[in-house]
């Protein structure tokens, strides 16, 4: 019983060992597989997911952009950034509308300025809401990254941040224009930069005669005679006995015609116990000052106090204390009675059309004035 037993397990053994070797080969060799493809596919995705990252290092930086994409960025950002109105990147402050839309200071003050001509209110030229000084706001991130894109030197050609454009054109471009240092004396060259230490070394207006050099220092004097003589003219003013002045503050109005003309009204004001009104015009009442390029306002001061007798004064305008605007001051002279009691419209002396602007653009227009009576 136990040989049979014997022999049924060395029957069953026998087969069994070859197969099993055949089986312990069959499954090392598939695990040898499964090991290459582990392997594999963790090299794999190590190479698709990098290094494990390490908390203590700096976060990478981009991969720069290529030349030609770049450019074409740019060329997106200035259609994104420029000014809805001149279609231009603004060049100081940059005003958004209540939906976001960019308007350069010169464009945004423009369009108020029209807006008060025809007495409308002033909208946004691509939503058409409403817009003013106290709508809008400054975008500052934009102001930021128009400052930063790259514009081109008129001069050298060459590409700069806008931020430094304009130090680089006038102190350290090469090529920008300059003039000799005799042009005082009548030398007119002008050229670039980098050509000027040649040109003064053989300019031949340092070797002029005094003849020559007292006929160009005479027309200098004429021109210096001129301007001192303004100031000239307000410090003898200031040493009268009697001199008022007083913040003025003009309101829009407009007439009573058919057609509607705006013009500007202050009220009522005492100065040298004299009661006051200026009154102030666009372009002379032209009938559609809003279709013209160059604004002027002129001014007229009337007396609305009755006076025993003639009452001689001087006046000027000057900007008041909290504006910006660019007031040259002109001395006005004029005999006041009952029956001239007003001056003519005399014009407001500001530097341009720009500066006009921004005075139709304000809500009303306050300025400084001072009245001098002469002692007789």
């Amino acid at each position: 019983m136990s040989s049979l037993e014997e022999r049924d397990v060395g029957v069953a053994a026998a087969p069994g060992s070859s197969s099993a070797g055949l089986g312990v080969g069959a499954v090392g060799a598939a695990v040898e597989a499964a090991a290459g493809v582990a392997a594999l596919q963790e090299d794999v995705g190590m190479r698709r997911e990098g290094p494990e990252p390490d908390p203590d290092e700096p976060p990478k930086k981009r991969a720069k952009v290529p030349e030609g994409e770049s450019g074409k960025l740019e060329e997106r950002l200035y259609s994104v950034l420029c000014c809805t109105v001149c279609l231009d990147l603004p060049k100081a402050s940059v005003y958004q509308c209540t939906n976001g839309h960019l308007m350069c200071a010169g464009c945004f003050i423009h369009l108020l300025a029209d807006s008060r001509l025809k007495e409308e209110q002033a909208t946004c030229p691509n939503c058409r809401c409403e817009i003013s000084k106290n709508l809008c706001c400054r975008n500052l991130a934009v102001e930021k990254a128009v400052s930063e894109l790259p514009t081109e030197c008129t001069f050298c050609l060459k590409q700069f941040p806008r931020s430094s454009l304009e130090r680089h054109q006038k102190e350290e471009c090469q090529d920008r224009v300059t003039q000799c240092k005799y042009k005082r004396i009548g030398c007119p060259w002008q050229g670039p930069f980098h050509e000027l230490p040649a040109h003064e070394s053989e300019c031949s207006h340092p070797t002029k005669t005094g003849t020559e050099l007292m006929g160009i220092l005479g027309e200098m004097d004429q021109n210096h005679r001129r301007d001192m003589q303004l100031y000239n003219s307000i410090f003898s003013l200031l040493c009268y006995e009697k001199i008022g002045f007083t913040e003025v503050q003009f309101r829009p109005y407009r007439t009573d015609d058919f057609i509607t003309r705006l013009y500007y009204e202050t009220p009522r004001f005492t100065v040298l116990n004299q009661t006051w009104v200026l009154k102030a015009r666009v372009n002379d009442s032209e009938r559609n000052p809003n279709l013209s390029c160059k604004r002027t306002l002129s001014f007229q001061l009337i007396l609305k106090s009755k006076v025993n007798s003639a009452l001689e004064c001087s006046f000027l305008l000057l900007k008041g204390p909290y504006d910006d605007v660019r007031i040259k001051p002109v001395i006005h002279h004029h005999s006041f009675s009952n029956d001239a009691n007003e001056t003519d419209y005399v014009p407001l002396p500001i530097s341009d059309s720009v500066e006009c602007n921004k005075l139709l653009a304000a809500k009303n227009i306050n300025l400084r004035l001072f009245i001098f009576q002469v002692q007789k």
